[in-house]
């Protein structure tokens, strides 16, 4: 039988996970299944087919690319610096 979930706890994990925390860190924090969150996820999907769980991804990988593409401009510069420098 199925473990009945709080409402404040679903919530937290979803709201968790749109926040850009892995489902299966969300499952361990909160203590449900992973399959449970995702079925949840899916529930949760808005009527353009993208689901909170697309779009918490979509964020993080944005996240990680702008951080990628701080380091390289911080690297130019420091290149730019040590050019002119020279």
């Amino acid at each position: 039988m199925a473990k009945h979930i709080d409402m404040v706890v679903k919530q937290a994990v979803l709201e968790d996970v749109k926040n850009g925390m892995k489902v299966s860190e969300a499952a361990v924090k909160h203590g449900v299944t992973s399959n449970a969150i995702y079925l949840w996820l899916k529930a949760q999907a808005d009527n353009t087919g993208t689901s909170s769980l697309e779009v918490a991804k979509l964020r993080r990988e944005n996240m990680e690319l702008k951080e990628l593409v701080g380091l390289f401009a911080l690297e130019k510069k420091r290149a730019e610096k040590n050019t002119k420098g020279a």
